[in-house]
C-alpha cells in the first residue's frame, strides 16, 4: 500500500510519518530537506530559485512513485507528488515568485508525470491554522525558515484546501490545532483508530 501525508509548512507531517512508521512497521520516505541544495536559496530569494527547488523536489517526488509502485511494501510518504504542482509550485507562480515561462516548463513536466501516477491507497491531510503553523516553524528553530513570509503560507493554506476539496481519493483529514498527536499519546490512538478503520475495516475498542 502507499500511504501519504500532505500538510502545510510545520504541520507535523514528519512527525506524524515518523509515529506511524513506529506504530505499523511501514517504510518511510521522507522529504528532502537537510541535503536539499536549494532550500536556503531559496528562503533567501524566492524568485531566483522558485524553479530549481520545485523541480528537484518534483524529481525526488517522481522518483519514489516509481519505487512505491515498483514494490511489495507499504510505503508511507512525507509529502507528496501531488502537493508539488497543485500547492507549492502554484501558489509561486500566483504571488508572482515564478516567472510565466518557468512555470509552463514546470507545469507541463508535471503533466507528463502525473499521467503516469496513481492516488495513494490512503491520504491523510493535516489541516492546521496560520498561528499553529508559525508556532511549530518557531518552535523547531530552523534557520532557513525563519524568514518565511506570512503572506506566502497564507497562500499554500488557500491551495490546500482548494486541492482537498476536490481531492478524489480516500481521505484522512486531521485537525492539527487541537488533535496533538506528538504530545498526547490518546490524540495519536485516535489518529491510529481511524487509520485502522479506514485501512483494515478495523472499529477502536470500546
Amino acid at each position: 500500500m502507499h500511504i501519504a501525508v500532505a500538510g502545510n509548512i510545520g504541520s507535523g507531517k514528519t512527525t506524524l510519518t515518523q509515529m506511524l512508521v513506529q506504530r505499523y512497521g511501514w517504510t518511510p520516505r521522507y522529504e528532502s530537506v537537510g541535503d536539499n541544495p536549494y532550500l536556503a536559496d531559496f528562503y533567501a530569494d524566492m524568485p531566483r530559485w522558485s524553479f530549481n527547488l520545485q523541480v528537484y523536489f518534483l524529481n525526488n517526488h517522481f522518483k519514489e512513485v516509481v519505487e512505491i509502485a515498483q514494490s511489495q511494501e507499504t510505503i508511507i510518504q512525507d509529502r507528496s507528488i501531488f502537493e508539488d504542482a497543485y500547492i507549492f509550485a502554484t501558489n509561486l507562480h500566483e504571488q508572482g515568485l515564478m516567472s510565466e515561462r518557468d512555470w509552463n516548463n514546470y507545469k507541463s513536466l508535471f503533466d507528463l508525470m502525473l499521467s503516469l501516477v496513481k492516488l495513494p491507497d490512503l491520504m491523510i491531510y493535516i489541516r492546521s491554522s496560520i498561528p499553529t503553523l508559525v508556532a511549530q516553524i518557531q518552535k523547531r528553530g530552523r534557520d532557513y525558515e525563519q524568514s518565511i513570509r506570512l503572506d506566502y503560507l497564507q497562500g499554500l493554506e488557500r491551495r490546500y484546501e482548494e486541492w482537498i476539496a476536490g481531492y478524489k481519493g480516500q481521505l484522512l483529514i486531521i485537525d492539527g490545532d487541537n488533535c496533538k498527536f506528538g504530545d498526547r499519546p490518546e490524540d495519536f490512538v485516535q489518529v491510529t483508530d481511524r487509520i485502522d478503520s479506514i485501512l483494515y475495516g478495523l472499529f477502536p475498542m470500546i
